[in-house]
């Protein structure tokens, strides 16, 4: 179907070059449907971010290389992989192949990560490029308790320790801690709730709630760490971690997930990641006898393979079948 182009108030939104949808419709909804069609091509924010990466570097490269940006041949296709895979793992190329496939499509372009011949070459690329993805290593509940007792009852002490009890007791995400408000808390005499306007795997703002439990060793407790933290901070709105300048001032500006990862690093060790709260919450979790569905409840997996890649236990003689078959 045509765009018209006659009919003043008409939106064409266009999903691919063979296929578009006319609304005839006002000039308040055509903004509201433009928003909406924005939107859904950008996605989320963290999604935009590293959508804008790729394609900046990859525009880089198709101007050194005296290639046009789109439409890109397979062939052309072929180096830039090559170019990548130099320096960057299987995964992170599969990352930058669906930002170069979503550019293609916002044009309204067949994508070259389509072509057969460009598949048979991601094949041979998978089996020469390792494949394991790097994992965040898990720590111990000793290390954790370890890192805790060393931290100061300063406000950027009170602020770190209630980020670390809460990460890993509520399986989150650097940017879930990061992005957290005050109204998202809710703590009665059961414990902790915290509601979750967004996450990684909640992109559609659909109701999702974690819910901790109260520590029986009142410092390593992260309802109590939390209430500490909330009363330095003392409101009830806005965003609950913020940064913290020199003098111990407490600042209104929200805490970046980022840093988030560098105070994980400061107090349990540079091997560590802000991805380390979570998988050490699964190790934890699953070596004192919870179950998948127990687990996936706080992490907001979909699939319990998910759960089993997140799992550290990888001693083969401290969790070995062997000793159980009651020889």
């Amino acid at each position: 179907m045509k765009r018209p182009a006659t009919e003043p108030n008409v939106l064409a939104i266009v999903t691919a070059r063979e296929q578009s949808l006319s609304l005839r419709i006002d000039e308040q909804l055509h903004g509201e449907a433009r928003e909406y069609l924005r939107a859904g091509l950008q996605g989320s924010a963290n999604s935009q971010r590293a959508f804008a990466t790729d394609v900046r570097q990859y525009a880089d490269w198709c101007e050194q290389n005296g290639y046009e940006p789109t439409p890109l041949s397979a062939v052309a296709l072929v180096e830039y992989v090559t170019f990548l895979g130099r320096t960057r793992s299987f995964f992170t190329v599969q990352r930058h192949l669906a930002s170069l496939a979503k550019l293609h499509r916002q044009h309204g372009l067949p994508s070259p990560t389509t072509d057969e011949q460009f598949k048979v070459f991601m094949k041979g690329f998978k089996l020469k490029k390792t494949v394991r993805q790097k994992q965040a290593p898990d720590f111990s509940v000793k290390q954790l308790r370890q890192a805790i007792d060393s931290i100061p009852p300063t406000p950027t002490g009170l602020r770190n320790r209630a980020i670390l009890l809460l990460g890993f007791t509520g399986a989150f995400r650097r940017s879930e801690l990061a992005s957290l408000d005050v109204t998202n808390i809710l703590i009665d005499e059961a414990g902790l709730v915290i509601r979750l306007d967004r996450s990684k795997t909640n992109q559609f703002g659909e109701v999702e709630e974690k819910a901790v439990a109260y520590a029986s060793e009142p410092e390593y407790c992260p309802i109590g760490a939390l209430q500490q933290w909330i009363a330095v901070i003392d409101r009830e709105q806005g965003p609950l971690f913020v940064r913290i300048r020199k003098g111990e001032r407490v600042t209104q500006e929200r805490l970046s997930d980022e840093w988030v990862n560098v105070l994980v690093q400061q107090h349990l060790g540079e091997s560590f990641t802000a991805h380390s709260l979570r998988a050490s919450f699964v190790t934890v979790a699953k070596a004192n006898g919870a179950d998948d569905l127990e687990v996936m409840n706080q992490t907001k997996h979909r699939t319990t393979v998910m759960i089993q890649r997140y799992d550290r236990r990888r001693n083969i003689r401290k969790h070995n079948a062997s000793g159980k078959l009651g020889l």
